[in-house]
């Protein structure tokens, strides 16, 4: 993957010309596997045909990378950027016609699937509880959801798009305790009316050195909406590894 091999570049790069005084930013890169839990569609929201991309169709696990910069702004306040791209293909055939987005997809066609959703967010966190082992911090996030689902057979297809702003609250806990070991869970989340937003994430870490920082963990993307133009649902399950660099 041509994005992935540039982003490995830029890290080695950056921590070969990591100044040696205590850093004030860093970079977080993430990786690994996605795969849906559930991803229910109706489009449009009341007259559209019910279709799951996880159940009706098949779909495998799908590579994904996250990338997210952060500046220290003081001894407590953060600001941080994130770029999170998604793509999830499902197929196969159902027994009963789909109509989606304006377009009817007889029953028995086979099906090809594209579900995807980008994200670009901007972060400001405040440490209300900050210690030699343990960090709480509380704030606000502002969402940027380039989305879009397709339906494609050999013979028709439609598209869905979607673009819009979501504001979130934003929470992280960071307890090390252990030497060069610790426990990371961390989000962004909101429920209203309109739909519903979560990408929560559990992992172990360690520290090798001041400036590094590796971790595993586990990583649920949920949410969704429920209108006259657009039902859908969705849970994505993501096992991954991460590399901090601190500069």
């Amino acid at each position: 993957m041509k994005i992935t091999t540039g982003l490995i570049t830029i890290a080695i790069c950056l921590t070969l010309t990591r100044a040696t005084t205590r850093a004030d930013w860093s970079v977080d890169v993430e990786s690994g596997v996605a795969y849906n839990g559930y991803n229910d569609v109706r489009i449009p929201g009341n007259t559209g045909s019910d279709i799951s991309l996880s159940d009706d169709l098949k779909s495998d696990g799908t590579g994904f990378i996250r990338v997210r910069a952060t500046v220290d702004l003081g001894e407590r306040s953060r600001l941080s950027a994130l770029v999170a791209p998604l793509r999830i293909e499902s197929s196969g055939s159902v027994n009963r016609p789909v109509d989606y987005n304006g377009v009817r997809f007889p029953a028995g066609e086979y099906l090809n699937t594209r579900y995807r959703f980008d994200s670009y967010r901007l972060s400001y966190t405040y440490a209300f509880v900050k210690s030699e082992r343990l960090r709480f911090d509380f704030g606000l996030t502002a969402k940027i959801r380039d989305a879009a689902i397709k339906i494609e057979s050999d013979q028709r297809s439609s598209e869905k798009t979607n673009t819009g702003f979501v504001p979130l609250i934003r929470f992280g806990l960071d307890w090390s305790f252990a030497a060069n070991y610790g426990l990371l869970f961390q989000g962004d989340a909101l429920a209203a009316p309109q739909g519903r937003a979560e990408d929560v994430l559990l992992a172990l870490y360690t520290d090798p050195a001041d400036w590094m920082r590796f971790r595993v963990g586990y990583r649920i993307l949920e949410g969704g909406a429920d209108n006259d133009e657009v039902y859908n649902f969705a849970l994505v399950h993501y096992l991954g590894a991460g590399v901090t660099l601190t500069f």
